[in-house]
C-alpha cells in the first residue's frame, strides 16, 4: 500500500520500488505513525519527526562476518543502515573507521582511569559529518534527487561540497556570512554554490526549508531527507564498540548541536545490544555544549521536558544551533541512562583545545573544545564517574577554527639566529 504524508514541501506521494537495505518504513517519533520510505520527514497525523525504521534478517554471527570483512569505511555497517546493495562500490569519500585513541596523558591529567578520543577529524573532509552526508547522498540518490543541499555552520557544508563534487552531481550550500574564514574557502575549494546569508544558523535552516518547498529535485540533507542523514551518526557507536572488541563504553561525552549525534549513538549503542552484536552492558550519555549556546543543557538543569530556543553567541560556531531538532530526544536519552548535560565558557573551550593538543597530539576545532572542557567540569562537579571507561568524541579539526586560538598562541620566542641568541633566551 501506499502511503501519503504531509511535509514541509506540501503532500507528496510514495516512491515505491527503493533499494534502501534493512529499512522498511519510516516512523514518527512522537506518535509511532508508520508510512512508507520515502522523501519524508514530517509526520501527517502529528507533525512529529520521522526516523528509519528497520528489519534486520541477518543471524548474529553472520553479520558480525559481513562487517567484519567489509570496506575499512562506515560501509562495513551497510547491513544496519539504510543504504542501496552494492553502496561500497558507488563513487562516495567513503567516510569512516576513524581512529579510537587511548588518551592516558589526558586522562592522568584529569585523575580518569580509562579514556579513549574517537577522533572524527580524520575522515575525508575532517570532520564526523562526512558520514551523515555519505549516508544521505545515498539514501537521494535512491530517491531520485539530482542536487545535494544543505544550511550549514561549516562542517556540513564542506562534507556537502565535497560529496557532490566525488558524486559528480550539483551542491548548493547555505551558510552564515560571519562563518570562520577557513570553512568558508574548504567548501568554496569544491566549485559548487556557496551562498553566504546574512543571519544565524537557525535563519538559514528556515530559509532552507522555504527553498526545498520550491525546489522538489533538491536533497536537502538536513531537512528533506534528514530521517536518512541522522542515521549516518550511528556509525560512530558502531565503530567505538567494533574497536573496543565488540563491547561498549560505560560513559560517553557528546557534543550537542542539533542533538542528532548524541541521539543516534545511543541508538546504535541499543540497536548492537539488541541484535547481539554486544552485550548490552548500561552505559551513560553525557552532552556537551558551549554556555553562550546552550539551550538543553539549560533546559537539562531547569528539569524541563522542552528546549527554549535562544539566539548563539558563541566562537563554537559548529554547535551554533540555539533552536535543536533533537533537543527534547537528547534530555530523553541523558536521563534515561542516568547522564548530564553540562554547558562551558568561551574561555573554557579555548583551554579545552588547548589541553587535548598538549596531552595527546589532536588538534581539534572549537567542538572538540567543548567536549574536552565538559569532561573537565563534570569530573569536578562529580557528575562523571572517573574509575569508568570514558569515550569522548573530536568531531572536526582544528585547522578548521584557527581563528579561536589565533590570539593565545605562538612562539616561545622570537629570536636571531645565533646559538648565543638562543642560549640568552633560556630555551635550552
Amino acid at each position: 500500500m501506499t502511503s501519503t504524508i504531509t511535509t514541509a514541501a506540501g503532500t507528496t506521494d510514495n516512491v515505491g520500488g527503493l533499494d534502501l537495505g534493512p529499512a522498511v518504513a519510516l516512523s514518527c517519533r512522537e506518535c509511532g505513525n508508520r508510512v512508507d520510505l520515502g522523501p519524508y520527514y514530517a509526520c501527517s497525523e502529528c507533525f512529529g519527526p520521522l526516523e528509519v525504521s528497520y528489519e534486520f534478517t541477518l543471524a548474529r554471527e553472520e553479520l558480525r562476518r559481513a562487517i567484519e570483512r567489509g570496506p575499512q569505511n562506515i560501509w562495513r555497517y551497510a547491513p544496519l543502515l539504510p543504504v542501496p546493495a552494492g553502496i561500497a562500490d558507488t563513487p562516495n569519500i567513503n567516510p569512516g573507521c576513524t581512529k579510537l585513541v587511548r588518551a592516558d596523558n589526558l586522562a592522568r591529567e584529569l585523575g580518569l582511569k580509562r579514556l579513549w578520543v574517537k577522533d572524527d577529524s580524520g575522515n575525508p573532509t575532517h570532520s564526523f559529518k562526512d558520514r551523515v552526508v555519505a549516508v544521505a547522498l545515498a539514501a537521494a540518490r535512491e530517491l531520485g534527487f539530482s542536487v545535494l543541499a544543505c544550511p550549514s555552520t561549516g562542517n556540513l557544508a564542506n562534507a556537502v561540497a565535497a560529496a557532490a563534487a566525488r558524486a559528480g552531481i550539483r551542491s548548493v550550500v547555505l551558510i552564515p556570512s560571519n562563518l570562520e574564514q577557513q570553512k568558508i574557502l574548504t567548501t568554496a575549494a569544491y566549485g559548487g554554490t556557496l551562498v553566504a546569508v546574512e543571519g544565524n544558523y537557525d535563519d538559514i535552516n528556515r530559509l532552507a526549508g522555504e527553498i526545498a518547498a520550491e525546489q522538489d529535485d533538491w536533497a536537502f540533507v538536513n531537512v528533506n531527507v534528514r530521517p536518512y542523514y541522522a542515521e549516518g551518526s550511528k556509525t560512530l557507536a558502531y565503530e567505538v564498540a567494533e574497536q573496543l572488541g565488540w563491547r561498549l563504553p560505560q560513559q560517553v561525552v557528546v557534543p550537542i548541536a542539533s542533538g542528532a549525534q548524541l541521539v543516534k549513538i545511543d541508538k546504535g549503542f541499543t540497536e548492537l545490544g539488541n541484535l547481539g552484536l554486544v552485550e548490552p552492558t548500561p552505559y551513560r550519555v553525557f552532552g556537551a555544549q558551549a554556555t553562550g549556546c546552550a539551550p538543553v543543557a539549560h533546559a537539562f538543569k531547569d528539569g524541563h521536558d522542552t528546549v527554549r530556543p535562544v539566539r548563539p553567541d558563541t566562537i563554537a560556531k559548529s554547535l551554533a544551533i540555539g533552536n535543536p531538532a533533537d533537543g527534547p530526544y537528547v534530555l530523553d536519552t541523558v536521563r534515561r541512562t542516568g547522564g548530564a548535560i553540562e554547558d562551558v565558557s568561551d574561555d573554557e573551550v579555548i583551554e579545552g583545545i588547548k589541553l587535548l593538543a598538549r596531552t595527546e597530539g589532536i588538534f581539534a576545532e572549537t567542538a572538540g573544545g567543548v567536549t574536552v572542557a565538559t569532561l573537565r567540569k563534570l569530573l569536578a562537579t562529580g557528575q562523571l564517574d572517573p574509575e569508568a571507561e570514558t569515550v569522548i568524541f573530536n568531531t572536526g579539526d582544528g585547522l578548521k577554527t584557527l581563528d579561536a586560538i589565533a590570539d593565545v598562541v605562538g612562539p616561545t620566542a622570537t629570536i636571531a639566529p645565533t646559538l648565543k641568541a638562543f642560549d640568552a633566551a633560556g630555551l635550552a
